[in-house]
């Protein structure tokens, strides 16, 4: 028997709800395969911060490095209360950013997934969704303005001022682009290159770079689209895109436009994969705590990024596509949940529990 050891970060808001509906799903799998989960708890984000004085401990700094995957809940508070926190604990530069940079998660697939049958959960016309959307997304996630040297203070002539630098090298832009030429291949073979080299010297760079690395990869045709034009086309045209390529800020902001098109965010799970197999899985979306224990967050994009570990760190690629399926079965026979459908929308709905158990419900019948 494999056992792995998962690090669970239950994290904020409607985070250990939607986890504990991952966890059943995991459960399952584990009772049908020769696998055994060991799944280790630890605090993480804004609720760490308040219990432990650290949005990311020193135990949890140390399981995470320890474990064969770690799955990643929401994190973050309100305005008001992430307010009451310092800014430099807060937790997406306390705890998220420090958490990339330890287990050097590079690659970031975020899964832009709706199919012809779930095309009303789009805010976009039928045609333009046409047979569906299906898109994956790579963002570069360890480099750019996000980790890039940062300063602020008081000039000579009074005037508050702020400066943060965009930082890449060759061998991080590199990194990327092959993992964005090796899914091309597994797919359509074409690789929508994500720029704004007719501004950013740093495009100019990675555009360079992009030259270089497409000679190992003859069969992978390239299209380059600047940034602002890809969102624009997201919106008019998004059945062009297959795979596409990006650093790190243009990554955070299309995925969560990618989000838009589906029609919420709570539906792209992800995954971030780094160097010596070392990964976390998380949902795209944040914590909700508008919404946080009222049990309608819906679990799709955590059981999906759970679906995305089993498949990218413990190869089991067949249990990924029945926990995929379970979850579209849900959808298809008419149940959503109040933070996807508006009462009315001609479907049932559920609550958070009762979507998880309806997708293990599928999974049990369909062993």
């Amino acid at each position: 028997m494999t056992k792995y050891k998962i690090a669970i970060l239950a994290g904020d808001g409607i985070g250990p709800e939607i986890m504990q509906e991952g966890v059943k799903v995991l459960k399952v799998i584990e009772a049908r395969n020769d696998v055994e989960f060991d799944l280790v708890e630890a605090p993480f984000g804004a609720g760490a911060w308040f219990s432990h004085n650290s949005s990311f401990p020193e135990e949890t700094k140390k399981l995470v490095g320890e474990a064969d995957a770690v799955v990643k809940g929401p994190i973050g508070l309100n305005y008001e209360d992430s307010k009451k926190i310092p800014v430099d604990q807060q937790p997406e530069r306390g705890a998220l950013l420090p958490m990339r940079k330890q287990l050097n998660t590079y690659a970031n697939y975020r899964p832009v997934y709706l199919p012809k049958s779930l095309a009303h959960f789009s805010p976009l016309k039928a045609e333009i969704v046409g047979e569906g959307i299906d898109i994956l997304m790579v963002r570069e996630l360890v480099g750019g303005l996000y980790f890039g040297q940062k300063e602020s203070g008081v000039d000579e002539n009074g005037k508050r001022y702020v400066r943060e630098m965009l930082e890449y090298d060759e061998d991080q832009i590199s990194a990327i682009l092959h993992e964005g030429f090796k899914l091309a291949q597994g797919r359509k073979k074409v690789l929508h290159n994500i720029h704004k080299s007719n501004v950013l010297r740093s495009s100019v760079l990675w555009n360079e770079i992009l030259e270089e690395v497409a000679t190992e990869y003859p069969d992978v045709e390239v299209r380059h689209t600047l940034v602002d034009a890809a969102a624009t086309a997201l919106c008019l045209n998004p059945t062009q895109f297959d795979v596409m390529v990006m650093e790190n800020m243009f990554g955070d902001i299309l995925s969560d436009q990618g989000g838009g098109i589906l029609g919420s965010l709570g539906l792209m799970p992800s995954a971030c994969l780094g160097t010596d197999g070392k990964a976390y899985y998380e949902p795209s979306h944040g914590s909700a705590p508008d919404i946080a224990g009222q049990k309608i967050a819906n679990p799709y994009s955590m059981i999906g990024s759970m679906a995305m570990m089993l498949e990218y760190s413990f190869g089991m690629v067949d249990e990924a596509r029945n926990v995929w399926d379970a979850m579209q079965s849900v959808f298809a026979a008419g149940f959503s949940t109040s933070d996807l459908s508006k009462p009315g929308s001609g479907v049932t709905m559920l609550s958070t529990d009762e979507f998880g158990d309806k997708v293990v419900a599928h999974l049990l019948a369909n062993a």
